[in-house]
């Protein structure tokens, strides 16, 4: 079976690593192709996966529609020969239109309801779409999704990233960090450069948070680009990290994370890390899952913020029982079941 995966975004990569070995151990053919954007090389690099680099990310709305028709064309002349069996992606835009037209069978795994431009571009396409259950089925089906080609699991896609996940605790060691106080909290900043929130790249909701929590704890930066990490330098007891790094081990050493984005606030909560989130759109309902179950505090009050921190800080989580479903597994069997039923 010939089974093409695109991959658009840095998380993804982790996402989908062990997908992509356990095909290859199972002597499928792939071909992975990646977006230019962030750390999605790098990252493909450090776990040793090859790829093929086709196109890249846009700024303003002219550029992200130019970059997509670009990137369009050129996966049609790489993928149209190669006769692909399966096609698989996580909020690709770019692969249910082309799988559609080529009339590749395909998998979409969702976990963003409030992504309007790509969910309306790509649901009504997909002949499988992958969805967390605590995401309203009607919502989907607002976007064209047919209700019959969705797949519901209890969880949330970050599952996947821990499959294999080997914890390093001499993580800060290997960074050479050199932190003065006892707490350490890790900080991811938003996503600004998201269609889907209108954010200026070149602020960030977290710099009044780190201003005051420097003065109790060391705090590690995780920036999504450059222009972000100009944001925090020279700030006192403040570290920038630069990526690619192993993120889970990191979440797992630190005391706190405090995240203005989505990923690595689910990955600490699956972690059982305390996490508060100060995401600055509307909450999504894969954070609301770990909220529920009192894994996630979200605010976007400064002075809740500050105070939640520190009580987590002096008082950490007790751990609670996560159980979820086995997602790997129900992505492996429905590539499986597309190539099947395209065969009959």
């Amino acid at each position: 079976m010939k089974i093409w995966i695109d991959i658009s975004n840095a998380p993804h990569v982790r996402f989908f690593k062990d997908i992509i070995k356990h095909l290859e151990d199972q002597g499928e053919d792939l071909i992975i192709t990646a977006r230019d954007f962030g750390d999605i090389h790098k990252l493909l690099n450090l776990y040793n996966i090859d790829f093929i680099s086709l196109g890249k990310h846009g700024v303003s709305l002219h550029d992200k529609l130019k970059e997509n028709t670009n990137r369009l064309n050129d996966l049609v002349d790489v993928i149209y020969p190669e006769k692909v069996d399966v096609a698989v992606s996580k909020h690709s835009i770019e692969l249910p239109r082309i799988a559609f037209g080529l009339g590749i069978p395909s998998l979409y795994v969702l976990d963003n309801e409030h992504a309007l431009a790509a969910n309306k571009l790509t649901l009504p396409l997909c002949d499988t779409i992958i969805s967390p259950k605590i995401i309203d089925m009607w919502k989907l089906m607002e976007f064209g999704a047919d209700p019959n080609k969705i797949l519901s699991y209890n969880g949330t896609s970050e599952l996947l990233h821990f499959k294999s996940f080997e914890y390093n605790e001499n993580i800060f060691d290997d960074l050479n960090l050199d932190l003065k106080l006892t707490k350490t909290i890790l900080m991811r900043p938003e996503p600004s450069l998201a269609s889907y929130l209108d954010a200026d790249c070149k602020k960030s909701v977290l710099l009044p948070i780190v201003e005051v929590l420097k003065e109790y704890a060391n705090i590690l930066i995780l920036p999504r680009f450059k222009e972000q990490a100009k944001i925090f330098e020279g700030i006192e007891n403040t570290t920038i990290i630069n990526p690619p790094v192993d993120t889970s081990s990191l979440i797992k050493k630190c005391d706190l994370v405090i995240g203005a984005g989505g990923t690595m606030n689910r990955e600490a909560a699956i972690l059982q890390t305390p996490v508060i989130s100060c995401y600055p759109g509307a909450t999504l309902s894969v954070d609301q899952f770990y909220i529920d179950q009192g894994l996630m505090y979200r605010s976007n009050d400064l002075s809740e913020i500050i105070q939640t921190a520190l009580n987590f800080i002096i008082h950490p989580n007790k751990r609670k029982e996560l159980v979820t479903d086995d997602l790997f597994q129900i992505i492996i069997d429905n590539i499986y079941s597309l190539y099947d039923n395209s065969k009959k």
